[in-house]
């Protein structure tokens, strides 16, 4: 599919995070209740949920950029926990970040 799960990295990722804070416009007023209204809404994420990493695709790569689709379209921690540790280990065992010592 050449789509990015990690929200805003490149040229195609996912538009339709499942996540309260990437499909309320910031300038809504709004209630407990009332997002709904934006859960169902057929128009892409106002806000860019930045480096949140969603589920990803399933066994056969397919992929439904729908936010009702939470299995696949919900950012978690545990889902970008062993990026995080991967990256880590990396940033800490680089020559690179060794010659700044």
């Amino acid at each position: 599919m050449k789509l990015s799960y990690l929200v805003g990295y490149g040229d195609k990722y996912p538009q339709f995070v499942h996540h309260r804070g990437a499909s309320i416009p910031a300038d809504a007023s709004t209630g407990c209740s009332d997002g709904w209204k934006w859960l169902s809404s057929t128009d892409p994420n106002p806000n860019v949920a930045m480096g949140a990493l969603v589920g990803g695709p399933f066994k056969n790569d397919s992929y439904v950029d729908d936010r009702n689709n939470t299995m696949q379209t919900e950012p978690s921690t545990y889902n970008s926990a062993a990026m995080v540790g991967l990256l880590s280990g990396l940033v800490a065992t680089s020559s690179v970040v060794q010659s700044f010592n």
